[in-house]
């Protein structure tokens, strides 16, 4: 398959509409017209209708396979990329928001104090971490989530990259501080399967999340928060519109309401470092540090 027609059949299906993904993509109509068609025949299957626009089934299912097909084609290329890169003294850092700890702060700090390193801090959800780090956007990737004592966390098959764990702590529940469940030393997640939730994947760990370790449903969503804000965050868990699931300093620090430690099920909030298989003299030298390099603190 033509990576060029998997981009334009991408956009097709996003805009809904072959004339806005022509001017997005810089193509005349006629040219994207002829690009799903050429698809198309190279697959032997319909996959967009007309008119409205919309997936075929068949156009719906290779929508499951096409970003990570065009990902990992993104990857391979910055990848050789890195072979041939000229040494730098710039860094950059992509990290998911509860990833960006004490940890990290001060092995940024232990790296600035003895080179002339400038480094870039950008935070993003935990997918556009990882996509960063493997296109070459980032030089390394700090992800957070929950996993059981000592595993590692469930990620995609992330190519020529390394993942490697730099912190881990237990996990607490944000309450309103009216909350009753406020005043508890713990809590029991399955106890909480039909509290009400906000949805906060970027930030928070995902509700799906907390399904899968609980091995129950529930953790209905009452309000959807995308993006990487931890203060509107805790704002919106204190003013009562759902509870959230966060690592316990974090929680602790976030004001206007009340981190309560979750007792069960045994979990951990960690912490992984993602990096390419041939880092940067820059980004090597956080790794030392991150990862407790003795001759380097």
């Amino acid at each position: 398959m033509d990576p060029h027609l998997l981009r334009t059949f991408v956009a097709v299906l996003d805009h809904r509409s072959f004339s806005t993904a022509a001017s997005a993509l810089g193509y005349t109509q006629s040219a994207v017209s002829q690009h799903i068609a050429a698809l198309e025949t190279d697959l032997g299957t319909r996959l967009v209708e007309r008119r409205p626009v919309a997936p075929t089934p068949a156009g719906a299912r290779l929508m499951e396979h096409v970003p990570a097909l065009l990902l990992r084609l993104d990857a391979a290329r910055a990848d050789l990329a890195r072979l041939n890169q000229a040494p730098t003294t710039r860094l950059t850092l992509a990290c998911s928001p509860a990833s960006l700890g004490t940890t990290v702060a001060q092995a940024l700090a232990r790296l600035r104090a003895g080179t002339r390193v400038d480094v870039e801090v950008r935070v993003l959800g935990r997918e556009a971490v990882i996509e960063d780090v493997l296109t070459a956007r980032a030089d390394l990737g700090l992800i957070d989530g929950a996993s059981a004592p000592s595993d590692p966390l469930p990620l995609p098959d992330l190519g020529p990259t390394t993942t490697v764990a730099v912190a881990e702590e237990p996990l607490a529940v944000i309450l309103p501080v009216d909350h009753p469940l406020a005043q508890r030393g713990s809590l029991r997640l399955p106890d909480l399967t039909q509290a009400r939730w906000i949805d906060a994947p970027d930030s928070a760990v995902p509700l799906e999340r907390l399904r899968t370790v609980c091995r129950a449903d529930g953790f209905p969503s009452r309000l959807r928060h995308r993006g990487t804000d931890l203060l509107g965050l805790a704002a919106l868990a204190a003013a009562g519109h759902g509870l959230a699931v966060l690592p316990l300093s974090l929680a602790t620090a976030l004001p206007a309401v009340v981190a309560v430690p979750i007792r069960v099920p045994r979990l951990i909030h960690r912490t992984e470092l993602v990096h390419p298989a041939n880092p940067t003299a820059a980004a090597r030298q956080l790794i030392d540090r991150l990862l407790g390099d003795p001759t380097l603190t």
